[in-house]
């Protein structure tokens, strides 16, 4: 594989997720990239806001978003299902492409990206990744829940609306 920019940051980002997962463990490391894919969800989501004129994405919206951010950064995300309480999304191409395999903590990048523009435009979010290539799947499998559920969601991260926390 030649080296050039792309190649090197995706590298150079498997080192950093490598070097944190084996420093603080997989859950601290998942936590701090999850600071950082929570701002970039904010910057994201501002982004698209602002292309779209609206203050607030509606759920259709949102579903478009999240795909067309991810085909933007050459993943291959789709919607396999969506109604008023989730929008199941498929992936079958990581953005950070052979890199992910074995750094399950940069998929946090996806729940926090996916999570921070849906509760900014649903009010709340709870994203659960059922299946990652970064685990070894062939595919991954993200459910975006867009309404809080009565008992706690089993492997699920939730997201508030920035305004709404406090």
């Amino acid at each position: 594989m030649p080296l050039e920019r792309d190649v090197f940051l995706r590298r150079l980002l498997r080192e950093l997720s490598g070097a944190l997962e084996d420093v603080v463990g997989l859950e601290e490391a998942s936590g701090y990239i999850s600071l950082v894919g929570a701002a970039m969800g904010e910057h994201i989501n501002d982004e698209y806001r602002r292309a779209l004129v609206v203050e607030r994405l509606d759920r259709r919206q949102l579903g478009e978003v999240l795909v067309d951010l991810k085909r933007r950064i050459h993943g291959d995300f789709s919607i396999l299902e969506e109604d008023e309480n989730q929008i199941v999304f498929g992936n079958t191409t990581c953005p950070f492409g052979d890199f992910v395999q074995g750094r399950p903590s940069l998929c946090m990048m996806t729940s926090n990206v996916f999570g921070a523009i849906a509760a900014e435009s649903q009010g709340y979010a709870a994203v659960r990744l059922e299946r990652t290539i970064a685990a070894g799947d062939p595919a991954c499998r993200v459910v975006v829940l867009l309404r809080p559920a009565d008992a706690a969601t089993p492997g699920a991260r939730e997201y508030f609306r920035r305004d709404d926390v406090g």
